[in-house]
């Protein structure tokens, strides 16, 4: 399934690579899907690794938010996004059985996922990365449903968006920007999305966006990374990359750098598609910074250690560095 070969000659390499000053000496990096460079394969492959021995028999990963629908579907697109099959493959099982796990959440009148939006949001992103890729003819009811749930939700919310329930009247351009993802990921998936419901929610995350460019959480002002990235995302995969609020949370972006401090790798995790969808350059220059702190910050283990959780937090690293790979729809620029 996978697009790409590695030469002997980089799988040496990665075995050598232990410290970023190595990476000077490699050969030219080229992030256009068809070469990988030999320490992003290294270290995804270890925090591969990681999920697949300690995923529990029911499909969860242990520790904090490892059995929530979200940080689940997290992790099966972090296997997903390195071109694992998931219908054969050494991570097949681990991919079905999350992904049993996320359809077994599922609330059976409106097929609402997990316990939050949040968790509704991610797990409904995993489904569309699923639905045609895994044979299960569970999925894509379940996918159709749980888009009409977001849908029906944002019906009902004055600005646009969405909040932690379902029925939330008042909404954040986090939890907001959960959700345009995943219809847009459905609708890539051939899944039928109103246009007026990407468009409603673009429109409340440019209500958010202050003078500078950055996004603010519920309203204009305190712009920072990972909401700012998040809606420069959802702006340039909804084509609206000619607005003016996208060229400024863009811009307001790169004028903050390479950052992963505030929220740690969720915000690596939007900031990768920010950079991937803006520039080509950006992005190389951002990705090998990203690759080099991520190679420092692993564990033994291969895991990753965050606030939420180390299954989230390994699959957010790994999807941090899935754009090299661009085997996801969702990932195509």
């Amino acid at each position: 399934m996978k697009r790409f070969l590695l030469t002997v000659t980089a799988c040496m390499m990665a075995a050598s690579i232990q410290t970023p000053s190595a990476w000077a000496e490699e050969e030219e990096i080229i992030y256009d899907g068809s070469e990988i460079p030999a320490a992003v394969e290294s270290i995804y492959l270890k925090g591969l690794q990681y999920l697949l021995k300690s995923q529990n028999s029911d499909g969860s990963w242990p520790g904090r938010y490892g059995n929530q629908a979200g940080p689940i579907g997290v992790c099966i697109i972090s296997m997903l996004a390195h071109g694992e099959d998931p219908n054969f493959g050494p991570y097949s099982d681990a991919i079905k059985n999350g992904l049993d796990f996320i359809l077994k959440t599922a609330d059976a009148s409106n097929g609402y996922l997990g316990q939050s939006m949040y968790n509704h949001g991610f797990a409904t992103l995993a489904l569309a990365e699923c639905y045609g890729a895994v044979n299960d003819d569970r999925i894509g009811p379940a996918l159709t449903k749980a888009v009409n749930m977001i849908i029906t939700s944002q019906k009902g919310n004055s600005r646009g968006g969405w909040r932690y329930s379902p029925s939330g009247s008042d909404a954040d351009s986090t939890v907001s920007g959960a959700q345009l993802v995943a219809l847009l990921a459905a609708r890539n998936a051939g899944i039928n999305i109103p246009e007026e419901a990407i468009q409603r929610g673009i429109k409340y995350l440019e209500s958010c966006q202050g003078p500078d460019g950055g996004i603010g959480y519920t309203s204009r002002g305190s712009g920072n990374a990972p909401r700012t990235a998040i809606a420069t995302t959802v702006f340039a995969i909804g084509k609206a990359k000619d607005t003016d609020a996208y060229k400024k949370s863009y811009q307001f972006l790169k004028q903050l750098g390479y950052t992963s401090g505030s929220y740690g790798y969720y915000n690596l995790y939007y900031s990768a598609q920010a950079y991937f969808h803006s520039s080509m350059p950006d992005f190389r220059a951002w990705s090998e910074q990203n690759a080099r702190n991520l190679q420092l910050q692993q564990n033994s283990d291969g895991s990753w250690t965050g606030s939420h959780g180390a299954a989230f937090s390994t699959g957010a690293a790994l999807l941090s560095l899935a754009l090299n790979y661009r085997m996801l729809p969702i990932y195509e620029r």
